[in-house]
């Protein structure tokens, strides 16, 4: 048990570092990239810079208000640790946000080339909101929605990143007057939609193994243990030989597929095993099942 609590804490400690580095990019990808160039971009972050560009408000105070209610919304449907967490990434990403616009006032980063400038924008702000998706927090905003959305609704996060955004970001003609800001704002958007997705299926991902081996207990109580994964046995014998052998059905993250592997061949180098990536894992361990329930004709 005491084991078990010190990961825990180690892990909590882990996502929180990996949470301020992510707002930390974000908010460099934002102040040195996209507001110098009058970008817009979604979410609470587009509003922000309508309203700097609009009345003058700078962006950290309407950023953190906003960001305030939206998270009394989210305290009711997420729930603490999604909030404490995203609080503190808020919190984070307004402080980095202030010191940056200070520290690069007067600084354009790619002054004559808005395209180069939206993208790296968008790769830095892509990468941070997945991080922080990725260890349940968010940066605020579009984000705080798509992480209630799909918490009872199997929707990609971020479609309903992109679905939110789009209208803030079209709506930046009426403060720019410039269509050519209105298209680099979808051009962030888009760049960072897809690295949302990549970030944060592409740690999720799972795999399957099916691991044959004469030491397949030593194999098992090694993953269990070491790679802190469970596994099945199947009772199996060699058609050519008629030997009876056990057979290990294993479902992990694709992150865990190097430490399973390095079980393996250092029990068994001889052990049969066959890798494949599957589409989907429900159950113990992995995500939930979510699908909308029928309403029954009598209700």
């Amino acid at each position: 048990m005491t084991d078990r609590r010190k990961k825990n804490k180690l892990r909590i400690v882990r996502d929180y570092i990996i949470i301020t580095a992510a707002m930390i990019a974000g908010s460099l990808g934002w102040c040195a990239f996209l507001l110098p160039h009058h970008i817009t971009i979604g979410g609470v972050a587009g509003i922000s810079s309508l309203m700097l560009w609009g009345l003058g408000i700078p962006v950290q105070y309407s950023y953190f208000v906003i960001n305030a209610l939206l998270l009394i919304a989210a305290l009711i449907v997420l729930g603490w640790n999604f909030c404490v967490r995203t609080i503190w990434a808020v919190i984070v990403f307004t402080l980095s946000t202030s010191f940056l616009q200070h520290a690069l006032a007067g600084n354009i980063i790619f002054a004559d080339q808005p395209f180069l400038a939206c993208v790296m924008g968008g790769v830095l702000m892509g990468v941070g909101m997945g991080a922080a998706l990725q260890c349940g927090a968010s940066s605020g905003g579009s984000d705080v929605i798509a992480a209630m959305v799909h918490k009872y609704r199997d929707y990609s996060l971020g479609h309903v990143i992109l679905a939110c955004d789009l209208c803030v970001i079209t709506s930046g003609y009426l403060v720019l007057g410039s269509w050519e800001k209105v298209i680099y704002g979808y051009i962030v958007l888009f760049v960072m939609s897809y690295l949302v997705d990549y970030v944060v299926n592409g740690a999720r991902s799972s795999v399957q193994f099916f691991i044959v081996s004469q030491k397949w207990e030593e194999i098992g109580q090694a993953i269990n243990n070491d790679v802190d994964r469970g596994c099945t046995v199947i009772d199996a014998h060699g058609f050519y030989t008629g030997q009876p052998v056990g057979m290990l059905f294993v479902i992990a993250r694709r992150s865990e597929s190097r430490g399973i592997f390095q079980v393996v061949n250092d029990i068994d180098p001889k052990a049969f095993v066959s890798q494949s990536a599957v589409s989907g894992v429900y159950g113990m361990g992995f995500d939930r099942i979510k699908v909308s329930r029928k309403k029954n004709k009598n209700d």
